[in-house]
């Protein structure tokens, strides 16, 4: 009975066993007195002993608890390989680059049957390497969750502990399996809630991991080289999702193209203040003022922290002084020493709009993630009087006509696919620009249009007074496209509602075709996509510096801009035409609104046409090049276009267009072993020309009248626009 209630008031082990002895041998007097001191105490403990048995279970919950925490330590700090001590705090074990690095921590147990690194004893015993392999293999890694090139494995050590249950005297503790996540110290279960975790720090810009610390980025970054400049990228550098620093070696065409427009810029008033308004990694301007030098005034924005630190990372690399200001007020003072600054890039941190919105640029460039027509309010506000303004929208998907609804949410603007929509993209992005400037009494003249598969880059000067944004604006117009032939015209100037709307196309298809033809697109920007005279001295600026692969590119859209096939091209400066001295280049760009009033028979025609979309059927077409020649021969303009390697850009219409086509391919069963003037029999010949006067009800009185004199195959041949007659 002393035992019993010895061990329900909670005594030790030893004073138990004694008991029980003393109490099976009845005991001397000496042992008597001692069994009943003991029965005395244990009378006395009765009372407590609920009280008393709660307090134990307490004592013995901390100290299972301090013993697993000591434990899960000790066991950390053993397995962690190779721990810098510079880092403020070690990252958890299963959190690793590759696989070999955890099988690398099951190595530190030299013991030939080697433990899990990430499961307790009991829940996975110590096994031999090729099976060790397989179950880290099998369940760490593949469930893990991957972000900046870590792996977080799911972990089943006793890391986190559920809070202890009671049941019937016994206490239960759960250990689940779970992720640390490399940016805070959060621990979660499941894997779905995990990668929601890592979205929700990256939606934030909270990137920055607080186990890694900033020396463990640097070993990661790679060197990359373009033009002369080098730049430090993070891992996943060409996918924005997964970088704070984006850097796309895509996009070096359109980096030399706005190079070249900011050189020439800067040959016409030194020096300027030229803005990259979206720095990233700082390639774009790092470029400029390690080319230009003294010629400009640089200065690299971010809103991402991390870019701005990247951003200063490189100015050291290329060896180039920063200066870096995050205040409003002390950004505009620290710019006005030339001097001092001339080798200095200045880089600021805050929103794009913000620095848009404080200060004036002679030059800007807008390359978003996306559309830029968010920050066309705050580029117009301040830009100096014939500064330039870049954008490159790579927003794509809606400028080429793929998402018509984020087009016309965007752009205000109507598209729909058309062997053109590059160019039809590159004249949506122009009129929005256009209305954007006229809100701040601004015209622009367009210098240069550029849309390739990637991006769409519009290069304006910005021309200050209500005339020049009046005279802009009124070049914003509608476009009537015909849904069958590939027709097009803008619509004619004025505010008056036409009867007939499909009289402006010079095509038939509405009266031979059922329903309704054509569309209306727009509004679009109805003026020249090019200036010839800047666009030679990019090309002059491009050979200066040595960049060869805008070259090719600068020589086909001047041509295109003249519209001709010729390619003289001249290597020699335009600034050195006049050796007696600098021409003031003030009065010459004052100009500028005097030249839009020329002639506009002088400026190329608009859109193009695609020799593959206009194919005859059973035919072989001609080289493109003799196709332009005798198209030029037949007295138009015409010449190729960067827009379509397959395009031809001319002023004749397109039922010409098609009779040119016709008139030099050639048969394919006769094998194409000839080119020229194709002879068709004469019945077929005259075949298609009744056709024709049958459907033309103004020629009827003539083809009665030369059917009578026999002379009906000439008559049809002079004046037939749809076919060609025999030679």
């Amino acid at each position: 009975m002393a035992a019993e209630d010895a061990a329900e008031a909670g005594l030790s082990a030893e004073r138990l066993q004694e008991a029980e002895e003393e109490a099976e041998n009845g005991g001397s007097p000496a042992g008597g007195g001692e069994a009943a001191a003991l029965n005395g105490e244990v009378d006395c403990k009765k009372v407590e002993s609920k009280n008393l048995s709660v307090k134990v279970g307490e004592s013995e919950v901390e100290t299972e608890e301090e013993r697993i925490e000591h434990e899960s330590i000790r066991e950390s700090d053993s397995n962690i390989l190779d721990v810098s001590s510079d880092y403020p705090r070690e990252k958890h074990l299963s959190i690793q680059r590759q696989l070999g690095d955890l099988e690398r921590l099951a190595d530190l147990n030299e013991a030939e049957k080697k433990p899990c690194p990430l499961c307790p004893e009991e829940k996975f015993k110590a096994c031999y390497g090729h099976k060790l392999h397989r179950h880290l293999q099998n369940l760490h890694w593949k469930i893990s969750v991957e972000f900046e090139g870590y792996r977080m494995c799911i972990c089943h050590l006793p890391c986190r502990i559920a809070k202890p249950n009671f049941v019937a005297d016994q206490m239960f503790s759960k250990t689940g399996a779970h992720y640390h996540c490399i940016i805070c110290s959060a621990t979660i279960t499941r894997r779905t809630d995990m990668i929601g975790h890592i979205n929700r720090h990256v939606n934030k810009g909270e990137t920055e991991s607080r186990f890694i610390t900033a020396p463990a980025p640097k070993s990661s970054c790679e060197v990359l080289k373009e033009a002369d400049t080098d730049v430090q990228v993070l891992p996943n550098y060409s996918t924005p999702q997964k970088t704070d620093s984006y850097f796309n070696p895509k996009m070096k065409l359109n980096r030399q193209l706005i190079f070249c427009a900011l050189a020439v810029l800067a040959e016409e008033r030194k020096p300027i203040e030229c803005l990259d308004a979206f720095g990233a990694t700082g390639i774009m301007g790092l470029q400029w003022a390690k080319h230009l030098r003294s010629s400009v005034k640089v200065t690299i924005n971010d809103c991402n922290e991390n870019s701005v630190t990247m951003i200063q990372e490189n100015c050291h690399l290329n060896k180039m002084k920063v200066k870096v200001n995050t205040k409003e007020e002390d950004n505009y003072e620290a710019i006005g020493d030339g001097e001092e600054n001339s080798n200095t890039i200045e880089v600021t941190k805050m929103d794009a709009n913000v620095i848009m919105h404080l200060r004036s640029f002679d030059f800007i460039h807008l390359d978003p993630f996306g559309t830029s027509v968010n920050y066309l309010d705050s580029a117009f506000r301040n830009v100096r009087n014939l500064g330039i303004v870049s954008l490159t929208s790579t927003d794509i998907s809606s400028l080429y006509a793929k998402a018509q609804h984020v087009a016309l949410r965007h752009y205000g603007c109507n598209i729909v696919r058309t062997e053109y929509y590059k160019e039809l993209a590159a004249r949506t992005v122009i009129a929005a620009v256009t209305r954007a400037a006229a809100r701040c009494n601004k015209g622009i003249e367009v210098l240069l249009a550029v849309a390739l598969e990637h991006f769409v880059l519009v290069v304006i000067r910005v021309l200050r007074g209500p005339s020049p944004a009046d005279d802009s604006a009124k070049k914003i117009r509608y476009l009537i496209h015909c849904q069958w032939c590939e027709e097009r015209i803008f619509q004619k100037e004025g505010n008056m509602v036409e009867e007939n709307p499909y009289q402006q196309l010079p095509c038939d298809c509405h009266g031979s075709m059922p329903g309704r033809t054509a569309v209306v697109l727009g509004p679009l920007w109805s003026g020249a996509l090019f200036n010839t005279g800047f666009l030679r001295r990019m090309l002059f600026e491009a050979v200066q510096y040595g960049l060869d692969e805008v070259q090719p590119l600068l020589k086909t859209v001047i041509c295109e801009a003249e519209c001709t096939t010729s390619k003289n091209f001249s290597t020699h400066s335009p600034f050195d035409e006049n050796k007696q001295g600098k021409r003031k280049n003030n009065e010459v760009m004052r100009n500028a609104t005097k030249r839009q009033k020329t002639d506009n028979s002088a400026e190329h025609p608009a859109f193009y046409y695609n020799i593959h979309r206009h194919s005859i059927k059973g035919m072989n077409m001609p080289k493109l090049n003799k196709f332009l020649n005798c198209l030029s021969e037949a007295g138009y303009r015409v010449s190729r276009t960067h827009f379509d390697p397959m395009g031809v850009r001319t002023n004749a219409p397109l039922a010409q267009f098609k009779t040119v086509l016709m008139k030099y391919s050639t048969p394919t069963y006769a094998g194409g072993q000839t080119e020229g003037p194709l002879h068709l029999r004469e019945d077929v010949q005259v075949g298609d020309q009744l056709q024709a006067a049958a459907d033309s009800k103004a020629k009827d009185d003539e083809f009665r009248e030369e059917n009578k004199s026999g002379d009906t195959a000439t008559v049809f041949a002079e004046d037939c626009p749809t076919h060609c007659a025999a030679d």
